[in-house]
């Protein structure tokens, strides 16, 4: 009976959360004439996949999916590889201006990315480098960067020191005592920062919609959907369910590794 109060919360929560993707879903399925009515249904009425089959065949469709999985997976990558470097050398080495860069780092993930659209606009400008897959790879590298840096580096601090150190007294080199002790170790956490970092670049639409303006091939998913809106109105039946397409794999990869990735951040905030 006390807990009745917060089981009462987390499900006000949970329904509050997960209505408008339930939503989004049966919208995805409702005939046009359903979704149009002035008396909407929580349940469909009857279903349909018309609209999915008019996402699926929608100019673009594979075209966009190719570019926003390069560009994110190749994102996600390069953060992984700087940041284990970048979070071993805070974790475990002791040089001067370690705090102030942890402080840099800091600064960096709290700072709005909206504010900078100006400045790398300028920079891609005058550098060729607009309309180009390669240019949203390095943006969304920088924007999960910081944030990666941070998760890694409480996760390594997680991990004894002692056991790289016995490593080390058998034989091991520094970089031979990571890569067989403390990186194995390693897996909830780079699973989890490998996750958020793919949902903040899978849903990232306004660098994607800013610095790729003439070169139509070379966007990005969260930029096609609004493809669905013209100047005679919405499809909504299409845009939800090209939502629901686009929002499966970060879905999926989430079911997949929830145990791991609920592990890694409960590792990673253990010591600061």
């Amino acid at each position: 009976m006390r807990r009745s109060p917060l089981y009462l919360a987390a499900t006000v929560t949970v329904v509050l959360c997960l209505f408008p993707v339930y939503w989004m879903v049966t919208t995805a399925f409702k005939p046009s004439q359903d979704i149009q009515s002035y008396d909407p249904r929580l349940v469909p009425g009857s279903w349909t996949f018309r609209h999915f089959q008019d996402a699926v065949s929608a100019d673009g469709f594979g075209l966009f999916w190719r570019n926003s999985i390069l560009v994110t997976l190749s994102a996600v990558l390069l953060a992984l590889l700087v940041a284990l470097g970048a979070a071993y050398a805070v974790a475990r080495l002791r040089w001067r201006g370690r705090r102030q860069f942890m402080l840099a780092v800091f600064l960096a993930q709290m700072a709005p990315w909206e504010s900078l659209i100006i400045p790398i606009y300028i920079i891609s400008r005058d550098t060729d480098m607009l309309d180009r897959l390669p240019t949203l790879t390095l943006i969304y590298f920088m924007i999960t960067l910081p944030f990666t840096v941070v998760v890694l580096r409480g996760f390594l601090a997680s991990i004894p020191p002692e056991l790289e150190e016995a490593a080390q007294v058998d034989g091991c080199t520094r970089l031979g005592a990571f890569r067989r002790v403390a990186f194995p170790l390693l897996a909830p956490g780079l699973m989890a920062t490998s996750l958020f970092g793919f949902i903040t670049a899978w849903n990232e639409f306004t660098y994607a919609n800013f610095l790729i303006i003439k070169e139509q091939d070379s966007r990005t998913l969260p930029v096609w959907l609004s493809s669905f809106q013209s100047t005679f109105g919405t499809d909504w039946g299409a845009t939800m369910a090209a939502s629901t397409l686009f929002a499966l794999p970060a879905l999926i990869i989430f079911l997949v590794l929830q145990r791991h990735v609920t592990s890694g951040l409960a590792a990673g905030s253990v010591k600061g």
